[in-house]
Parts: C-alpha cells; sequence; structure tokens
C-alpha cells in the first residue's frame, strides 16, 4: 500500500502515487512534452478535469485543474482534504484519482478525450499538536 510505482509514458497513462498531509493544500504539476522530452506539447485550447474518490464512502471529490502552455497543475484544497481519513495512524487513507484532458478537434473532427494521469493519492496524518494523529 502506498508504494511507489514505475511511471509509464505513452500510450499508456503515467501511474503515479502523490503523498499528502491531511488537512493540507497540496499541488501536483503535470507537463506534456513532445517525444524528445524537451519541447513541450501546446496545449491551448486544452480543458482538464480531476477527481479523486474515496472508497469507503463512496465520494467524488472534484478537484481544481488550471492550465498553462504544455503544463497542468492539479490542486488539492486544505478544507477537501481535511475530510480524507479519519483513523489515528501514519496513512489514514487511499484514493485513486484521474487526470483527464479534453483536446479540441479540428474542423470538423471530434474532440479527443484522453486520460495521462492515473493513480493514488496517499494520505498521511498530520502530527500537529490538535491534528489528526
Amino acid at each position: 500500500m502506498c508504494a511507489p510505482t514505475i511511471e509509464k509514458y505513452g500510450a499508456s497513462p503515467a501511474n503515479i502515487q502523490w503523498t499528502v498531509v491531511r488537512g493540507d493544500d497540496a499541488t501536483l504539476k503535470v507537463e506534456f512534452f513532445e517525444d524528445n522530452e524537451i519541447t513541450a506539447y501546446d496545449t491551448d485550447g486544452w480543458t482538464y478535469s480531476s477527481t479523486a474518490y474515496d472508497p469507503t464512502g463512496a465520494v467524488l471529490d472534484e478537484l481544481t485543474v488550471t492550465g498553462d502552455d504544455g503544463y497542468a497543475i492539479i490542486s488539492i484544497p486544505a478544507d477537501i482534504a481535511i475530510n480524507w481519513g479519519t483513523q489515528y495512524k501514519s496513512v489514514v487513507s487511499e484514493l485513486p484519482f484521474d487526470l483527464q484532458v479534453t483536446i479540441p478537434g479540428g474542423s470538423g473532427e471530434e474532440d479527443t478525450i484522453w486520460t495521462p494521469v492515473i493513480g493514488t493519492i496517499c494520505v498521511l496524518g498530520n502530527v500537529t499538536p490538535g491534528g489528526s494523529l
């Protein structure tokens, strides 16, 4: 549980583990590069969505995603992360999440829906006095 995984690029989505602390703000930057791994993709017009799923409560939390040329930033606000996990231990929850991209189609073409990132949010309890651990 909460073990790092090998990132896979290409047709398969990158499968990552994102470690956050319950009740903290957190961000993850996802960059999109051409095959040469230097040149950023032209992401103008791309739209993003990201969701975390708490399987213990069957709750979907919509995460905030902002994008710019060549990258997207997924943000977890503290007021959402405070609700993740209730136990008194180091790892208080594990939540599947993904990043979905909609790429506008050209003239007469349909939009492309692509999921470049899937993974697990590993939620740690905080140790601040009055915190969760």
